[in-house]
């Protein structure tokens, strides 16, 4: 801060600090008498008889008189009596140039409990997304190197995009190759309510060393207090954040949004929200657009975004599912039955869509896309007949059209991890496979 800055400060300073003291703990929600805070604002409770420890929590509502709290790292320790400190703000992390290549948590710490590095700026994890009329439009290409996304589903520089999935279909390893192909300046990958196990498996396995180069990885696993997990999906976006408003085109990456909205019902049923649609509290739906809302683009940078749903079930109507389509520009949908047939990325592309892909794309791009979907669907619509030996050939040429074209359209679709297709080779062959010239 410069000279300025701080005597504009002073006048806001108090010269007291505002305490209250803990009434009871019912289950993730603590209850204090005082003291003098605000919603959001962060609170340190004081513990342990002999050594005293600061124990974060977070104001999250009000109760006639009392202030209900929730803690950051667990109750353990907290007793009726115990001293809450207000601080007066909200949680600030600390973001840098220096914290690419590092894993933190939700709070903005290292996990690997080292100091973190010199020269890193503060930051507030709760912002508020960029005005509507500053936002410039979608107008430029980002390459991704998955050739079935930037030639299907071409992805502009500040779009959001949805990757809906069940279990074990294969989201982690796309986000993978996401991350070590996409043309991004920097990635800012969210992991929430990851098990725990998982974390190192995608920092070693999926990531590489040369993925987690130029990456800022957040975790909050599974085991973590609902208001942590709720903290590393705001933390991310707010590391995206800074580094857009660098000018940087940056690459958000959050698994999953489910597991965010989860960790927001907890909340909301602790503190006597009433359960609504499938026991998501009203709040959960209101904190959704708050979120998504934040990437994108804006007048200095931009966040190109991918989101995973989990899907129960595979279930594409449930209640997260089609409120985060709603806010999207844009869904990727992971089918299972291909991923059993040994298509990967298992891109179901009848059932995905790019909202932005006609405003920044070709017309010879665009009719040859529409001709792979084409073929794709008549023999999909086919296929059991095509199977069993129904169907004649002659019968239709449309039908024997799409039969022959079948093994091009797989094999332009299906892509191992360790192959790269920059955006304009994959358009490239999209146009001599499918367009005009190529049939």
């Amino acid at each position: 801060m410069n000279v300025q800055e701080l005597t504009k400060a002073v006048p806001l300073l108090s010269p007291y600090k505002w305490y209250g003291k803990v009434t009871r703990v019912i289950g993730l929600t603590i209850e204090s008498k005082g003291p003098q805070a605000s919603i959001g604002d962060l609170c340190y409770i004081i513990v342990g008889k002999v050594e005293k420890v600061k124990v974060r929590a977070e104001v999250v509502g009000f109760r006639d008189e009392y202030v209900l709290l929730m803690p950051l790292n667990g109750t353990m320790e907290i007793s009726p009596g115990s001293l809450v400190e207000a601080t007066g703000k909200p949680l600030e992390i600390k973001v840098g140039s220096g914290l690419i290549g590092s894993v933190i948590n939700g709070c903005g710490e290292l996990l690997t409990n080292e100091e973190l590095p010199k020269g890193l700026t503060s930051f507030p994890t709760d912002n508020n997304p960029p005005n509507p009329l500053l936002r410039p439009r979608i107008n430029e290409k980002m390459s991704l190197g998955v050739r079935a996304i930037d030639a299907l589903f071409t992805v502009g520089k500040g779009q959001r995009i949805g990757i809906f999935a069940g279990s074990g279909v294969g989201k982690s390893t796309l986000l993978s190759m996401l991350v070590k192909n996409s043309a991004a300046d920097v990635n800012v990958i969210a992991l929430i309510g990851e098990r725990g196990r998982e974390v190192k498996d995608f920092i070693e396995r999926d990531l590489g060393e040369e993925g987690l180069r130029k990456t800022v990885l957040v975790v909050a696993t599974s085991d973590q207090p609902a208001l942590m997990r709720i903290k590393g999906a705001m933390t991310a976006t707010a590391v995206a954040e800074y580094f857009r408003n660098q000018g940087l085109d940056v690459n958000l990456m959050m698994d999953s949004v489910t597991r965010f909205a989860m960790a927001q019902r907890e909340i909301g049923l602790a503190i006597g929200e009433p359960p609504t649609s499938k026991g998501y509290t009203p709040s959960v739906f209101a904190m959704l657009p708050k979120l998504l809302e934040r990437s994108g683009t804006d007048s200095k940078g931009s966040i190109t975004a991918f989101y995973t749903v989990l899907v129960d079930g595979d279930d594409m109507n449930e209640p997260i599912a089609d409120a985060v389509r709603g806010i999207l520009d844009g869904h990727l949908v992971l089918d299972r039955k291909l991923a059993n047939k040994g298509q990967f990325p298992a891109i179901n592309v009848l059932k995905s869509v790019s909202r932005v892909m006609n405003e920044i794309v070709d017309d010879e791009h665009r009719a040859a896309a529409e001709t792979l979907r084409s073929y794709l669907s008549t023999y999909v619509e086919n296929e059991d007949l095509i199977n069993i030996g129904a169907y004649k050939k002659g019968s239709s040429n449309e039908i024997d059209e799409a039969i022959s074209m079948y093994p091009n359209v797989i094999s332009f679709i299906k892509q191992t991890t360790i192959e790269v297709t920059p955006v304009e080779q994959s358009i490239q062959r999209l146009v001599e496979e499918f367009g005009r010239g190529g049939r």
